[in-house]
């Protein structure tokens, strides 16, 4: 979908590479530029399956030669990404301003937790950090339990990738419509509060206030996950009055008359307590068999190694190459050819290839 458009990614960490990963899995060709090595990051592989389909580049952008090398490929490329501090591209000699100069209809993408221009723009921080000060973690958990998120998802991913994602390719049409080139300034911060709009629109309706465990999706006994016997987990979540008719019928409920008050606020703790009993009773698989196939809205709670054997990887969502196991790439696209994992490369596997094109050694 997007062969003919070249990404300049700049090595860093977490939501940057994600974003151009995801721009490569979209048909972008991607290519890398990354540090001489100095070892390994902390918790990261030696060839990160972030790097699939890009190509990769070593230059030192603190020397003169590379750093010009740098602004040659910006020369050639429609947008670029950058995760570091405000200002660190800048002392560079290559932020914004130097690259447009060489290449004004490019699109610079700028990935950080605050912002380039903020209270709080040159603190660190951390994903759990920026969903913090955003809203977005408050409702992240059952009430009484301490807010938690799957690592990296609300943060790093869905409030930082994927708006830098949105942003380039909005700056990329732009650019090619004749508009010229932008900065695009993704945050965090910024990315994790807006997805919220979805809960402030529930909000309007007067049904999801401030406290934790008395609104419509983080408050009731049908909105939750439960702990099975033997240690396994299901999801329970049939909000529509008939999918909630099912669930009961399911589980022998249909006929009790508090559980009939599905919207009955003072009944949720109490009606709670009755499912954690039922749900424990049994091991997950029993509940997966029981309302498999029904509009009950109820689901085992999977493992990546798990999902990866469930029938509904049919899709190929799931995949395991050369050991890695990794997610196919999303959205899905008609007319297209099936997906076959990439090459995940070496660092600078492909600089001299790279420099020849440049006309560089």
């Amino acid at each position: 979908m997007l062969q003919g458009i070249r990404i300049l990614e700049v090595e860093g960490l977490g939501p940057g590479p994600f974003a151009a990963m995801t721009l490569a899995d979209l048909g972008a060709e991607v290519i890398c530029v990354h540090r001489p090595y100095t070892g390994r990051t902390p918790g990261m592989p030696e060839k990160s399956l972030l790097d699939r389909g890009k190509r990769s580049i070593t230059l030192d952008l603190k020397t003169p030669e590379d750093a010009e090398t740098f602004l040659k490929l910006a020369e050639t490329a429609h947008g670029l990404i950058e995760g570091f501090r405000p200002g660190v591209m800048e002392r560079l000699g290559l932020g914004p301003t130097e690259c447009h100069a060489v290449n004004p209809g490019l699109v610079y993408g700028r990935m950080t937790g605050w912002g380039q221009d903020s209270p709080l723009a040159h603190a660190a921080g951390h994903d759990l950090n920026y969903i913090s000060l955003s809203g977005a973690l408050w409702y992240a958990s059952n009430p009484g339990d301490v807010p938690l998120t799957p690592a990296t998802l609300v943060g790093d991913i869905g409030g930082g990738a994927m708006y830098l994602v949105a942003g380039m390719l909005a700056g990329i049409l732009k650019a090619a419509s004749g508009g010229g080139g932008c900065v695009v300034d993704t945050a965090i911060y910024d990315g994790s509060a807006h997805m919220m709009n979805l809960l402030m629109s529930i909000r309007q309706a007067g049904n999801f206030g401030v406290t934790r465990g008395a609104n419509l999706l983080d408050g009731p006994h049908w909105s939750r996950t439960y702990a099975c016997a033997g240690g396994g987990y299901v999801s329970v979540q049939c909000l529509e009055p008939k999918f909630y008719a099912l669930f009961l019928e399911k589980l022998g409920l249909a006929e009790e008359a508090e559980f009939q008050q599905q919207f009955n606020k003072a009944l949720w703790p109490a009606l709670t307590g009755r499912l954690a009993g039922i749900f424990a009773s049994q091991p997950r698989d029993h509940w997966a068999a029981l309302f498999e196939g029904s509009d009950a809205c109820v689901a085992p709670v999977l493992n990546p190694e798990e999902a990866q054997a469930h029938v509904m990887n049919a899709r190929g969502t799931w995949v395991e190459d050369q050991g890695v196991l990794q997610a196919a790439p999303a959205p899905r696209f008609s007319g297209q050819p099936g997906w076959v994992p990439p090459e995940i490369p070496r660092r600078g596997q492909h600089t001299r290839e790279i420099l020849a094109e440049l006309g560089r050694k």
